[in-house]
């Protein structure tokens, strides 16, 4: 009996120490569970990760692109029908109301975590909530005081800055035959929508100091959000406060006098309001396409913009541009195609590069029930083992 005791004391021994090293394995996986949900949700990584995942380079640039041509034909009623002649002051209500928003978002959790503060210094920030500010804010005044064919001549000279920028500050070289298909796009876009040049001294002078601001703008953009796990929501809610400060200073020097003189009825501040959100998404979406590609093909997308709607107002509204508008229109597309196709070239040369090298995995014997219910029992007692 004392033999059969032992026997059977020993087998209930093990079935407990076996049952007791599952639930410890199920206890690691359940917390190494909680622990990456938390690191999707709650750290600036997993959020980083989760607008990648959602907002890959296409959704990025297509929710761009929409919001792009919506804004316009906003803005065109706002400045247009509807008279408001204050463009410093519209960029503010844009910038105060995506402000709004975005202050209901952190209250209600739906804003993703920032990085530590010690890994982007605060000089950073600030910088893009200054440019911003005057990168928008000279936007709008540079195309109420010059023509569309200056202002667009303008816009075509932040290609170049950009391309000089990153190398200056970053030491960031693009290929020549990328170079050749921004030339293209370029020069096809002068063609295509450069025909009313009309100079004046104060709209060239406010021109010329928009392009560096708006071309740096794209720069910090897409740079902070690829390098330092920046969101674009959350890099949104950092520098807004900062833009709306240098929108107020730059507000009395810019804009005419008489914004309360206005009148500010239903009709005219739904326009405004409007406008106002659809502000809100242009920067967002804006801030998405930058972090998914790089300032280059956010400018790029831009001039996309143009083309199409010069050559969609040919084939459905039947406008006539002119001939040679349409043949520099679709000499830009070209362009724009070569400069896509060589960027996802580069982008499957780099994944291709990152795979890791697979090796094949060794068997080991499998071990027996009592051989790993033993080493379980050595293991959780051996003092250099033990958590």
């Amino acid at each position: 009996m004392g033999l059969l005791d032992s026997l059977v004391g020993n087998e209930v021994k093990k079935f407990v120490k076996r049952k007791d090293s599952d639930a410890g394995e199920a206890g690691r996986a359940l917390e190494e569970l909680r622990g990456s949900i938390y690191n999707e949700i709650r750290t600036s990584e997993g959020a980083k990760r989760q607008q990648q995942r959602i907002c890959g380079p296409v959704v990025a640039m297509t929710f761009n692109f929409i919001v792009s041509v919506g804004i316009i034909l906003a803005n065109k009623l706002v400045m247009g029908r509807v008279g408001f002649k204050f463009p410093i002051f519209l960029t503010l209500i844009h910038y105060v109301t995506s402000w709004l928003l975005l202050a209901i978002f952190k209250t209600l959790s739906i804003l993703p975590v920032a990085p530590p503060s010690r890994t982007t210094p605060f000089s950073s920030i600030f910088s893009l909530g200054a440019v911003m500010a005057f990168a928008s804010g000279l936007a709008n005044t540079s195309l109420k005081h010059n023509s569309v064919g200056f202002y667009q001549m303008a816009k075509i000279a932040v290609t170049p800055t950009i391309v000089s920028a990153e190398f200056i500050l970053f030491r960031k070289t693009i290929s020549f035959n990328k170079v050749l298909a921004l030339a293209v796009v370029s020069a096809g876009v002068a063609i295509a929508t450069v025909t009313d040049v009309e100079f004046n001294v104060f709209g060239a002078l406010i021109a010329i100091a928009w392009i560096v601001p708006s071309a740096i703008n794209k720069i910090l953009w897409s740079n902070l959000q690829q390098q330092a796990n920046w969101t674009a929501l959350t890099l949104m809610w950092k520098t807004t406060p900062v833009t709306i400060f240098f929108l107020l200073a730059l507000m009395p020097w810019l804009d005419p006098p008489g914004v309360l003189l206005f009148q500010w009825d239903f009709n005219n501040t739904t326009a405004i309001l409007i406008s106002a959100l659809l502000g809100f998404l242009l920067q967002w979406s804006g801030a998405l396409a930058l972090g998914a590609t790089s300032a280059t093909s956010h400018v790029v997308l831009g001039q996309f913009k143009t083309c199409v709607i010069l050559l969609g107002g040919y084939l459905i509204f039947n406008s006539d541009p002119g001939f040679v508008s349409i043949c520099g229109a679709l000499a830009a597309l070209c362009g724009m195609s070569v400069y896509t196709s060589l960027n996802l070239q580069k982008s499957q040369d780099n994944v291709s590069m990152q795979l890791p090298k697979q090796s094949l995995p060794t068997l080991k014997p499998k071990a027996t029930n009592e051989e790993s219910v033993e080493s379980d029992v050595e293991d959780t007692t051996n003092p250099t083992t033990a958590v």
